[in-house]
């Protein structure tokens, strides 16, 4: 079988790449950076990833020189783009401008991967350092405003590099240039499908799993449905068994509407607990995100390990199966060499160890969202339950943001200035959010503050404002338009030591009820996630709520979702009416440089 070898650099999406390339129908496999060119020259073609590091930093990921004498494409994609630079006698600097997000590359050469194209294309970068000098026998082909070797290319060895994101959706002809290179250039034959892989995951999960059983985590989103689905298809229901915990940061009835889907659909092989005051009492007092979240991913595995006592279950016949997909296991560092984003619940130390020693199964681990939607479909499940937005698994833990002792933004007066110019050119007005949120810029974790904006209503002008601020003023990582206050912005406080309580939880409940209940079917499908965050900044001695609807499909990159601007004010206005909540706010920034959710 032909397949496309992806270089692993540590990129945040380079499990992504590798998704692309089967979504051509050309079987790809990721190896590590490092892998010697005896294994790689039995490729079709190699892609390099992107990554978090410096070319020419120390200790950076670098791969066997060899490859470059290899008569095998070679595409490099922003780091890659970078080491094939190095490698072969160019040069790469610090750029003299960060970009992450949408820019407009001026095609040179309308062949080889660009063939197809027009001669101006909208592209995605995510990148601190650039290219300087091309390599000898190397010719731009791609420049940006900000980027003046975007793309570079020898045809004659069939080499490219390209400082943006192909793979990603925001590149809007992303698929025609991996096209380009997959089928055009590197000539690999389309032998790859989701059918395929059913029936080889059904195989795979029967030679794991062997005579024990599988116990399920099941939240009853998208992820964990579908994967007890594909279990109780390869095993057999009498062979699998789900537990759904409700761990206090559900949404209102989310337990009783799970069950009542499961039993509809005549699994009867599960069953439900309610542990809320097990977790509210182990993130007692806990404001920091990374700790929260692998507080929760702990208790999860103790709560697990109770009712397996409960019910008798022979711990050397069952193991703990989980509904993990790709974006868990990257963005929690998951290869050699990625950053870390945030830690996933499913991916705490305690489920590490128990991975390691061959006591848990995973089914799912190497699809994404948009795939595991298609084997839901695949699987007989109904489009409600395949399609529902999805949750994650601490739930609203990870969107209700918590403060100890706040801390003192030093150069608070200067980022408010820096970013009062830029906005002024827009006709808005900027101040700084005393509040930090998680993001990812450059493929690495950034803990930054987002920006408040306001005086402006134009989406077109926002997106531009959001891109250049995030790029411009290092110490941001979001920009969040002012919808309503009950008072001035200058005036607001971080309320102290704000942490997980139920009192916190059940307003942001009631916060998110008002807004689920303003999206008709139209606006459900159109927007893939809507988290709803509550955070401790205060006005009139209540809280802000921020509104953060995006839009994806994959869910490594995002667009913020433009709400139709009456939808926009009568959300706000219902808001506003309830009792504790004194500003709600609208999240207008992109992934990268922010995460979907805010911890």
């Amino acid at each position: 079988m032909d397949k496309i070898i992806i270089l692993d650099m540590g990129g945040q999406y380079a499990h992504l790449l590798a998704r692309r390339v089967r979504q051509l129908g050309v079987y790809s496999e990721i190896l590590p950076s490092d892998t010697p060119v005896s294994i790689l020259k039995k490729a079709k073609g190699i892609i390099i990833s992107g990554g978090p590091d410096s070319v020419y930093e120390k200790g950076s990921p670098q791969c066997d020189p060899r490859l470059f004498t290899l008569k095998i494409p070679i595409l490099g994609l922003c780091y890659g783009h970078q080491i094939m630079a190095h490698y072969m006698g160019g040069k790469v600097l610090p750029g003299k401008t960060k970009e992450y997000g949408l820019a407009s590359l001026d095609v040179r050469k309308k062949a080889g991967l660009f063939a197809g194209l027009s001669a101006q294309e909208t592209i995605w970068m995510s990148h601190g350092d650039s290219v300087a000098n091309a390599p000898p026998g190397f010719s731009v082909t791609g420049s940006t405003s900000d980027c003046p070797i975007a793309a570079m290319a020898d045809s004659s060895r069939n080499y490219y590099g390209v400082q943006f994101h192909p793979e990603v959706t925001h590149t809007r002809h992303g698929m025609k240039i991996l096209s380009n290179f997959v089928v055009n250039i590197c000539k690999a034959r389309k032998s790859w499908s989701m059918k395929n892989f059913i029936e080889n995951k059904v195989k795979e999960i029967q030679k794991e799993v062997g005579n024990r059983n599988v116990l399920l985590l099941i939240s009853g989103g998208v992820d964990s449905t579908v994967c007890f689905a594909l279990l109780n298809k390869a095993l057999g229901t009498k062979r699998v068994y789900g537990l759904h915990i409700d761990n206090g940061f559900v949404r209102t009835d989310e337990s009783k509407n799970v069950e009542k889907a499961f039993r509809k659909l005549g699994w009867n092989n599960f069953h439900a607990v309610d542990s809320s005051k097990d977790f509210l009492n182990a993130v007692k007092g806990v404001a920091d995100p990374e700790k929260k979240r692998k507080i929760i991913g702990e208790t999860f595995i103790r709560v697990q390990q109770q009712e397996v006592a409960k019910l008798k279950l022979d711990t050397k016949k069952w193991m703990l199966g989980q509904g993990t997909i790709y974006p868990d296991t990257i963005e929690t560092k998951g290869t050699r060499h990625a950053d870390l984003i945030k830690t996933h619940h499913n991916r705490v130390d305690l489920v590490q160890d128990m991975i390691k020693k061959g006591l848990v199964t995973e089914p799912i681990k190497e699809l994404y969202k948009d795939e595991v939607r298609e084997l839901g479909e695949r699987l007989g499940l109904p489009k409600h339950l395949v399609w529902r937005h999805p949750f994650p698994g601490p739930g609203l833990a990870v969107r209700c943001l918590c403060v100890g002792r706040p801390e003192l933004l030093e150069n608070e007066d200067d980022i408010d200035r820096r970013a009062g110019l830029i906005c002024a050119k827009y006709g808005a007005t900027a101040k700084v959010m005393p509040v930090k949120s998680v993001g990812v810029q450059g493929d690495a974790r950034t803990y930054r503050h987002p920006l408040i904006v306001s005086k402006i209503n134009d989406y077109r002008q926002l997106e531009k404002m959001s891109t250049e601020l995030t790029n411009k003023i290092k110490e941001i990582n979001r920009v969040i338009l002012s919808v309503g206050a009950k008072g001035s912005l200058n005036n607001a406080s971080v309320l102290q030591n704000s942490f997980l309580t139920k009192e916190r939880l059940d307003l942001l409940r009631k916060a998110d009820d008002v807004v689920n209940s303003h999206l008709d079917r139209k606006m459900y499908t159109r927007i893939w996630q809507f988290p709803v965050v509550l955070a401790p900044l205060s006005f009139s001695g209540g809280e802000s709520i921020i509104l953060r609807p995006v839009e994806s499909k994959e869910a490594m990159t995002a667009n913020w979702a433009h709400l139709p601007e009456d939808v926009l004010k009568s959300i706000s206005k219902e808001l506003l009416a309830i009792k504790g909540i004194d500003a709600v706010f609208y999240d207008v920034t992109n992934k990268p440089p922010g995460t979907i959710e805010w911890e």
